[in-house]
């Protein structure tokens, strides 16, 4: 492992070994996984299978699952990352690997990066699987263009890995890493957008939602579904999923604790 610059170090210099230290973590983070298939069948799997049983559930009506279909899309890949993530990094820490990690010449910084890194690239990968089944398999009727709706997939994913990795600082197990689904996912998912627009709801809670990450998730996905071409709205939708995980990771650094206890 490389040895923590001193301040006289150039500015480049650091930024290099800081690239260095997260990539390595990542790259360890990522061997992890490869011996975990359940973790790995959880995160590339599961939002396929959901995908495909909504699908069939409303075989009758189709307009139905092209309504609802690419909200889902979106949805299911931040609540399966945001489980994996939690809990990946909670085992981490109760095991004593995190302890370890910290009292090297490793910032929080670097490793909250190379976890997201790693899976950053798990996402990647359910995004596509996830939207190239949902397009080209199971008929989802899109008017704009699939990439855009593989783009807020995938940032929807990587705002569901951020969210994990800023809660698991909070729990002491893995069964309290889950308990923060219904406190932090629950609300998210009445409140943005999916079961009715969120203009119709009463007003404090129309005001609630417009600061929700997840309600920006669903009206991306919906404006790619409605307009053939980038919209304005579009874009501030992705941007602000992609700043709200910036933000939240920057805030899982700065909670990042060596023990739970």
């Amino acid at each position: 492992m490389t040895a923590r610059p001193t301040p006289t170090t150039p500015a480049s210099t650091r930024l290099a070994d800081s690239c260095s230290r997260a990539l390595a973590t990542a790259a360890r983070v990522l061997r992890q996984l490869r011996h975990d298939p359940r973790s790995i069948a959880l995160m590339l799997l599961v939002p396929c299978l959901m995908l495909v049983l909504l699908r069939y559930v409303f075989d009758g009506s189709p307009q139905t699952f092209d309504g609802i279909g690419a909200s889902l899309l979106g949805i299911f890949p931040l609540i399966t990352m945001f489980l994996v993530t939690s809990i990946a990094t909670l085992r981490e820490r109760t095991s004593g690997t995190l302890e370890r990690l910290l009292a090297m010449p490793l910032g929080k910084g670097d490793l909250i990066a190379g976890y997201a890194l790693a899976f950053g690239l798990v996402a990647v990968v359910q995004s596509l699987l996830a939207t190239g089944l949902a397009v080209w398999f199971l008929g989802l009727d899109v008017i704009g263009s699939p990439w855009l709706l593989l783009l807020v997939a995938l940032l929807d994913a990587l705002l569901g890995t951020a969210l994990g990795l800023f809660v698991s600082a909070f729990a002491a197990s893995e069964f309290q890493a889950v308990q923060f689904m219904p406190a932090v996912i629950f609300p998210q998912l009445l409140l943005c957008g999916l079961f009715t627009p969120r203009d119709r709801m009463a007003p404090a809670l129309e005001a609630i939602s417009d600061v929700l990450p997840m309600s920006y998730a669903v009206d991306g996905m919906n404006q790619v579904l409605r307009h053939t071409d980038v919209t304005a709205d579009f874009l501030r939708d992705a941007l602000v999923v992609a700043g709200c995980a910036v933000l939240v990771l920057a805030l899982g650094a700065a909670t990042l604790r060596r023990r739970t206890a």
